[in-house]
Parts: structure tokens; sequence; C-alpha cells
């Protein structure tokens, strides 16, 4: 009894999903060279559920699509960009992203 017990505890630890903690990655430096954004890096990139390569490319390509979206007419803009769903929010000093696909997720502010 104990042996089958014992069995279903490490099946049931295996099959509960792991929560994946948000990791840093680098900086996208100067994506839009020659535009008035020159200079204007994208900073604090997180990472859930990808990996910090893919986390810089999606912020990169999201970032594009949202700046070349028409101004929203509130504080929010809502774009879609290889299947990612994105959200700017555009209030403060700088705005904050966060682009999302199934359970990944990518955050940066501009």
């Amino acid at each position: 009894m104990r042996r089958v017990l014992g069995t279903l505890v490490v099946i049931a630890a295996l099959a509960a999903p792991a929560s994946a903690a948000a990791k840093s990655c680098a900086d996208v430096s100067d994506p839009y060279p020659g535009t008035r954004y020159e200079g204007v890096d994208l900073t604090r990139i997180t990472a859930t559920g990808v990996t910090c390569t893919t986390a810089r490319r999606v912020a990169r390509g999201a970032h594009r699509r949202a700046l070349g979206l028409p101004v929203p007419d509130g504080p929010v803009r809502r774009f879609t960009w290889n299947g990612w769903r994105g959200t700017g929010d555009l209030r403060g000093s700088s705005d904050a992203y966060v682009a999302t696909k199934g359970d990944r997720r990518v955050r940066w502010r501009f």
C-alpha cells in the first residue's frame, strides 16, 4: 500500500504544472536608429516561459508593431504581432508593455 501511495505522490508531483519564474533579460539597445526614437532603449525585459533570445525578439518586433499603429483614444494600446497579444500602458514617463501567447509572457519598458 505504501509503495502505491508513494508512486501516486510522485506521479502527481510530476503532473502538476510548474510555475515558471520570470527571468530578467538584456536590454535592446537603440532599436530605432535614424528616427525620432534614436537612442531610446527597450529596457526591463522579463521573460516567462521563453528564452531571453525569444523575449528580446518579441519585445523588438511587437514594439515596432505597436509604434506603427494610430495613436489610441485612451492610455492603453492593444495589438497583435505574430500570434502574441500585446498591451501597452502609455501612462507615466515610460511606456510599459506586455505580450502574451498562451502561458508565455514578455514584459518591457520603452
